[in-house]
């Protein structure tokens, strides 16, 4: 299967995930502000940023079908993580908000509607685990991982807000809907917090966190003729297409036709790497204090 057609399935499969996570997000921030219920509005913020963590893995998916240009040499992959910093930042607008409502609230409380905010966040559950159920029979790629989780997160955010209708129906107690409100805050911030940290990771071009840059440079000095790798760095293009550069030395460099699609299908077999840019080298000390990976010497018994 291409790469194209691979990211034309996985733009597919997130696509009505993610129309009815911020469909139902919509529907409970409406119920929250009609029932009076803080709890329900912070799930919905919480669901929003399921939304948003699903609208990057479609974007991601889709976006990497389109074609570089004279313009943007690498396409326009780039486009996946600033919509990722601006939905982080909106989401600590939520954050902030909820939680200056919240402590008003813990001072001043309202009434709020019990029975419609258990039917409307029992709703709720119900769209998290058929989403749930939906992503995880998707692909198994770094972005619908992502997706689940926020998805699994959202879910006992849901039952947050069904166990504060249920005490404030059954026993009037106010107080529960601001302090339950404020649990589902907390699980918005761990989400968002992750994400800008991702976020300004890719944005600073550090080497993706499932990859160890000694690992990949001593991989490829062991491959058949070459001496030695050096000025190696990686990064992230996308959440899912990580690109390469590198030195290679060789002792012969007529042996680079053999060594680069070597080079090129470990890369690809062991890392998961396929944007790769290898310059070849005649044997010379090294010039950079970067990543350096030198073959060992044979001594002759």
């Amino acid at each position: 299967m291409s790469h194209e057609h691979h990211q034309h399935k996985s733009a597919h499969s997130l696509l009505w995930p993610l129309l009815l996570t911020l469909g139902f997000a919509v529907v409970e921030a409406i119920g929250g502000w009609l029932t009076g219920s803080l709890a329900l509005l912070g799930d919905a913020g919480h669901m929003l940023s399921d939304s948003a963590a699903l609208s990057l893995a479609w974007l991601g998916a889709w976006i990497a079908q389109k074609p570089a240009s004279a313009k943007h040499s690498y396409g326009l992959m780039r486009a996946e993580v600033l919509v990722a910093l601006i939905n982080g930042l909106v989401m600590l607008a939520v954050i902030a908000f909820i939680v200056l409502e919240a402590i008003e609230r813990l001072h001043t409380p309202q009434p709020v509607q019990g029975s419609s905010v258990i039917l409307i966040a029992f709703i709720g559950l119900v769209v998290n685990l058929v989403v749930a159920w939906r992503l995880g029979h998707s692909r198994h790629d770094l972005n619908s991982r992502a997706a689940l989780l926020h998805v699994i997160g959202d879910a006992l955010g849901s039952v947050a807000a069904m166990a504060a209708g249920a005490v404030i129906y059954f026993t009037g107690w106010l107080p529960i809907d601001p302090i339950l409100s404020l649990f589902i805050s907390a699980l918005i911030f761990f989400s968002t917090f992750n994400l800008l940290r991702e976020v300004l990771h890719v944005l600073m071009e550090g080497v993706p966190r499932h990859l160890d840059l000694g690992s990949v440079a001593r991989a490829m000095g062991e491959v058949a003729e070459v001496r030695e790798v050096h000025d190696v760095h990686i990064w992230t293009l996308s959440s899912s297409v990580v690109a390469l550069s590198a030195h290679v030395v060789l002792q012969d460099m007529e042996a680079w036709l053999r060594v680069l699609p070597a080079l090129r299908e470990m890369l690809h077999e062991r890392f998961a790497i396929d944007h790769v840019t290898l310059q070849p080298e005649i044997a010379v000390a090294p010039q950079s204090s970067q990543i350096t990976w030198h073959k060992p010497s044979r001594k002759k018994v």
